[in-house]
């Protein structure tokens, strides 16, 4: 856990971007608008260690909307689920999961407006 919180700090200091590619990919999916939003790009379940995060690929891009935040879903939102505001609307995020998150009861990622409880975007893993 403090290898990724030192990527994570490195990449807020540096601007450099802490790749998929520094652990497991566990899936993927590619992201398809929703409620009238433009989200594409990649989204990626990465394991290094213990850690497990969602990675938002370098081509993830969003068009906007209030209080957007990332979470996971099976079929819909889990608010259950809900990992943390959206750091940017385009470019490659690292959001570690809480341990409590159970990631085998989910099968998508979500792009939320909690705002207004509508999906902004959402990923299918395989």
């Amino acid at each position: 856990m403090q290898i990724h919180k030192i990527l994570i700090l490195i990449t807020l200091i540096t601007g450099s971007s802490v790749s998929a590619s520094a652990g497991d990919v566990l899936s993927q999916g590619s992201f398809t608008g929703a409620s009238g939003h433009v989200t594409s790009g990649h989204a990626s379940i990465v394991k290094e260690g213990e850690t497990v995060s969602i990675v938002l690929g370098s081509d993830f891009n969003f068009d906007g909307a209030p209080d957007p935040y990332v979470g996971l879903g099976n079929g819909s939102y889990d608010p259950n689920a809900q990992v943390s505001k959206l750091q940017s609307n385009s470019g490659e995020q690292v959001y570690v999961l809480p341990s409590y998150i159970k990631l085998d009861k989910y099968n998508q990622v979500y792009i939320w407006c909690k705002q207004f409880g509508v999906p902004l975007g959402v990923a299918q893993l395989n």
